[in-house]
């Protein structure tokens, strides 16, 4: 698309908007996050949604699509999501999704955000799957956080402290990473705004989804199409999927693993599992929308670019 570019890293000084495009939260869990940010030297601005409540969702779909296009086209620097939860895809028909992906502006997030990052990597504008204000409102291993502020300036986000991944098919692959959570990626099959994954590196996790509902969409997701394009497939951690109360009493249940073992690795794809990002307890900062290396047998993920300009 014309006019995408690679935004900037972020310098100090520069200010990070702070918007809430899907559920709502109070002010004071943010407080950790912002602390962490002002430490960078980073200034972080609120607009008129950041905290509004209307039942499950941060002020009225029109208000939410109003605060995240004002974040993208006014000066702030970047964009920071206090939280998923739900509400992102009600936006859709009111964002200018062209003139986002031309702002030149990272966008951090996850859960819920990632109807964002598809929309963003499907026009070749890179983003940030991270931690969020409710994220780090929950003490986090130090790695964590030093992922997240080498993602503040386009660096390195892979730690050595970071626990390793599993080899389920062994292979190497190269490609543009993209993905976020199932649920999402279930969700945009069949819109306008579904995710090419097309000779892509796919990243995948979910957290709460009954264990037969992670099979329902990784198996909808392999009925698309999708999923058998893909150059390679990095699964995180289904978080909570294995809680007995998960389970349907009525069909019964299987542990998380044997499902996307039994469903992805049919499709002959290097494939890793347990990498540590997405709503497990500790998780890794990961950009979105460019390329790296998939080493399955080494379990690695290495970047060959970063999300900013050099």
């Amino acid at each position: 698309m014309p006019g995408i570019r690679k935004p900037r890293p972020l310098q100090p000084g520069d200010t990070i908007a702070l918007v809430s495009p899907a559920s709502p939260l109070d002010p004071k869990v943010c407080e950790f996050m912002i602390a962490l940010l002002e430490k960078e030297d980073l200034q972080v601005r609120t607009y008129p949604h950041t905290f509004t409540r209307t039942d499950y969702l941060a002020g009225s779909d029109q208000d939410r699509a109003s605060d995240l296009m004002t974040a993208f086209t006014d000066d702030s620097h970047a964009i920071l999501c206090s939280r998923g939860g739900y509400g992102c895809s009600r936006l859709l028909p009111y964002l200018d999704a062209d003139l986002m992906a031309q702002a030149g502006k990272l966008l951090f997030g996850f859960s819920d955000i990632t109807v964002l990052h598809a929309m963003l990597s499907n026009r070749g504008m890179p983003s940030i799957h991270s931690p969020m204000g409710l994220t780090l409102n929950t003490p986090r291993e130090e790695w964590v956080y030093e992922s997240f502020r080498s993602s503040l300036y386009g660096q390195d986000t892979m730690h050595l402290d970071a626990p390793t991944a599993t080899c389920v098919v062994p292979g190497e692959a190269e490609g543009t990473v993209v993905g976020g959570c199932l649920i999402l990626l279930a969700d945009l099959i069949g819109t306008p705004d579904q995710l090419d994954m097309k000779d892509k590196i796919v990243v995948i996790e979910g957290v709460d989804d009954p264990p037969h509902r992670v099979d329902a969409m990784l198996t909808h997701i392999i009925n698309s199409g999708a999923l058998p394009s893909a150059k390679g497939i990095v699964v995180g951690e289904m978080t909570r999927t294995d809680l007995p109360e998960k389970a349907d009493p009525g069909i019964g249940s299987r542990p998380w693993r044997e499902i996307v073992i039994e469903r992805l690795a049919p499709l002959g794809i290097p494939l890793i599992i347990d990498f540590p990002f997405g709503h497990a307890r500790n998780m890794l900062t990961l950009p979105l929308g460019v390329r790296a290396h998939l080493d399955a047998e080494s379990a690695k993920l290495t970047y060959l670019e970063s999300p900013c300009q050099s």
